[in-house]
Parts: structure tokens; sequence; C-alpha cells
């Protein structure tokens, strides 16, 4: 399997990768879970990591008592408002120019952050909150907040209020119907729903931009 393979896997059954995590490292799950928030929202090269459909499936756990809800929501917390901190002064110290490096292009490109820079020029200190909704998109605006300059108490008020929905909003829905039958059997098709509407935003602007433009 490869490594695009592997992370698709873990997206679509992270409810079951979940469950080997917590059987493996007990306590150190919650380690595991801020690290992938973490880093996910803070290192603008890993956009691909589970975002959404991680809260998700670890609230649906925390209903069967694998995780304490309220430590899980905190460790969720955390790890998004300081993800997002973290990303916007990597983009406030290295800019765009970390587009150019060979390695690092692979991952995020010139198309993707002008995207997202185009959605955030048009919604402004929303977009820090907008963007926690959206996969990939959610990774790359701090970035940019940070390249742009941002006023940073400004950046963090929204980075706060995004952090508390974002996290909020996914655990809470998944503590309360991610144990459904239907919702159980059908986890993966939910996960992918979640991920393609999270995206729609994003495409309908890129969509919209190429014809505009024709």
């Amino acid at each position: 399997m490869s490594f695009i393979q592997g992370i698709i896997s873990f997206i679509l059954h992270i409810d079951e990768h979940l469950i080997e995590i917590i059987q493996n490292f007990g306590p150190w799950s919650y380690v595991i879970v801020f690290l992938i928030v973490f880093v996910e929202t803070g290192v603008v090269i890993f956009p691909f990591l589970p975002g959404d459909s991680l809260l998700l499936a670890a609230g649906a756990l925390a209903a069967m008592d694998a995780f304490n809800i309220v430590l899980l929501f905190l460790v969720f917390f955390v790890a998004a408002v300081i993800g997002d901190s973290l990303n916007y002064h990597i983009g406030k110290t290295v800019g765009t120019a970390i587009t150019r490096n060979p390695l690092i292009g692979r991952f995020i490109n010139e198309a993707k952050m002008n995207t997202a820079e185009k959605f955030f020029n048009k919604h402004g200190g929303k977009t820090i909150v907008i963007a926690r909704f959206m996969p990939f998109v959610r990774t790359f605006v701090p970035f940019i907040a940070g390249s742009s300059k941002m006023n940073y108490k400004y950046f963090f008020t929204y980075n706060i209020v995004g952090a508390l929905l974002w996290v909020g909003l996914f655990t809470i829905v998944g503590y309360f119907f991610g144990n459904l039958p239907f919702v159980k059997e059908n986890f993966s098709a939910i996960i992918m729903a979640v991920i393609l509407l999270s995206v729609l935003p994003a495409l309908y602007s890129v969509i919209k931009n190429i014809f505009t433009k024709k």
C-alpha cells in the first residue's frame, strides 16, 4: 500500500484505526489525536491529514466511553488553536518563498496559495472561521494570514472562535449520532460526504474564477 493509499484508508476508516490506537496506547491516545490535529492545522505541508473525520470518529468513541468527551474537546481545541497560531507565524516568517522549495512544492504550490488567498481577501477575518470547516483550505489560510501580516490579535480572536465552533460541532455530532446503527454501518460513506460538502465552496470558487477569466 502506497503512502497516499494509506492516508486515504486512514481517513475513510478512521473509526477502526482510532480503536486500534486506543487499544495499543491507552491514555496516550489523547497525545496522538492532539498531534494529528496540531500537525494538520499547524504545518502547511500536511493538509491531507484527517481533521473533520477524526473529530467525528473520536466523538463517537467518546459516547462509548473510549474517550472522556470533555477532555477530548479540550485536547482538540488546544491543538487547533496552537496549530493555527504556529501556521500563522510560519507564514509571517517565510511567506510565499516556501512554495519555491522543490520538496515542499509537491504539497503546496502557488496555485493552491492563490486560491486560498482569494478566499481570504473576499471574506476577511471571517475566513479564519469559515476555513476551519474546509479541508486543505484551513491549513493554507493561517499561513496566508501570517504572510500578509494580518494583525495577530485580530487573527487570534477568529482563531479561538473558529476552533470552538469546529471542534464543538464535529465532536458533539459524533458523540450524539456517531453510534446510531445507520451511521456506524455507513461511516466511510458519511465521511466522504462530509469531505465533499466541505470542499464544495472552494471548488465552486475555483470553477467560477476559471470561467470568469475566460
